[in-house]
């Protein structure tokens, strides 16, 4: 059955348009333009009445631990997982960012190859969620952030090359780097260098031969600035990020996932975290407000990501993110954008992210117009993926 969203305030990926129509057949959109010139074929469509309402794509967490629940101890619940255990909360985890609005997800580490069975497992239908690109294990140095909880340690050139293929032979669909210490992992300064320039430059290298894009864990300014000149595609949380590193990723394109809500849930919850967490934290969060900012004004593009999983940042929230970057001063199209069409051209999934004719039918209708009233994202009304209404109360 045909779906045809009637009168309806549109925000495209990029721009907003009122008084508009989309037409959905077949998992597709397959018309959109404006409401009185709607085709004859949206006739014989089941009409929703968009009066008042904004239809937008669904919605894309680039940062994401779906085997992580948002505990408190998070190196006790990475400690405790198995494949097979990651692989069972992370299919809850996925409905639960469907249910908000949330089509696409990126995971970047887990147990295994485990997430990237559950990205097939979703893809192929046998179970519900928001759809998976894995990143499969992260790769981080010996000793390194994220060793033995989600990363898989490796030194040198050649075997950063090796590494990546063997995440790319499981499945994954994109390639994590863990560029410098980091908040969660005991005994390893937040902002410490990791991997070197040259290691830096082969694992992007190889990714971008497999069209993979990389994703580069960062909290300290040299290893920023190291994984923007290898090339990388994004900087995960980007801390440090300095006016003159700002400048070369707008000039590269780099996009910046700035992951606000991990580091404000920790602060928040700061006297129920371990204390190196809290330490860590601490030092860098007024860093990270000053570094959105410079990035913003260098015009460097943000995308969408929650580092979901970590301490009190549960899956499910990822419009909380969106409101938050509001907060921290992008404008609210800039925003939607950022969880929109920025984040699936830095996923490369160019199946999605926009409403056009031939995309996938990921859709989220709203109530009131998020560009006018940020909030208006945090209830959506209905979600489609692929065309289909899904539940949004689990």
């Amino acid at each position: 059955m045909a779906t045809y969203f009637a009168n309806v305030t549109l925000f495209d990926g990029r721009r907003l348009k009122t008084r508009a129509g989309v037409l959905v057949s077949n998992g597709t959109i397959s018309w959109v333009g404006s409401h009185s010139r709607a085709p004859r074929d949206a006739r014989a469509a089941e009409e929703v009445d968009g009066t008042g309402r904004t239809l937008s794509p669904g919605l894309i967490d680039c940062h994401v631990h779906l085997s992580f629940d948002g505990t408190a101890d998070f190196s006790g619940e990475a400690l405790a997982l198995t494949e097979a255990s990651a692989a069972i909360k992370a299919v809850r985890n996925a409905r639960r960012h469907l249910a908000s609005g949330v089509t696409t997800v990126r995971d970047l580490g887990g147990p295994g190859s485990s997430m990237c069975d559950v990205a097939g497992a979703i893809e192929q239908g046998i179970a519900e969620g928001a759809r998976v690109m894995p990143a499969g294990q992260a790769l981080t140095v010996t000793g390194g952030h994220g060793h033995g909880l989600f990363a898989l340690e490796v030194d040198g050139a050649d075997p950063l090359r090796k590494a990546v293929r063997t995440q790319m032979a499981a499945g994954a669909k994109a390639i994590k780097v863990v560029a410098t210490g980091g908040v969660l992992t005991p005994g390893i300064k937040v902002d410490v260098t990791a991997f070197t320039l040259e290691e830096l430059e082969a694992a992007v290298d190889e990714a971008h031969k497999w069209d993979l894009p990389v994703a580069a864990h960062a909290h300290g300014a040299t290893g920023i600035t190291n994984a923007v000149k290898a090339g990388v595609d994004s900087i995960e949380h980007g801390s440090q990020i300095t006016a003159e590193t700002a400048k070369l990723m707008q000039m590269k394109g780099t996009f910046h996932v700035p992951t606000i809500s991990a580091l404000a849930e920790i602060v928040a919850h700061s006297d129920e975290v371990a204390d190196h967490v809290r330490e860590k934290a601490e030092i860098i969060a007024e860093q990270a407000h000053d570094a959105f900012h410079r990035a913003h004004r260098a015009g460097v593009r943000h995308a969408c990501g929650t580092d979901a999983g970590t301490p009190f940042n549960p899956h499910g929230t990822t419009p909380h993110e969106i409101v938050r970057m509001v907060e921290w001063g992008l404008p609210p199209l800039r925003a939607m954008e950022a969880a929109t069409a920025n984040a699936a051209e830095l996923l490369r999934a160019e199946e999605i992210g926009t409403i056009e004719e031939g995309k996938r039918a990921d859709l989220v209708l709203w109530v009131g117009d998020p560009i006018e009233e940020i909030d208006c994202v945090l209830k959506p009304a209905l979600v489609l993926q692929g065309g289909e209404a899904v539940p949004i109360e689990i």
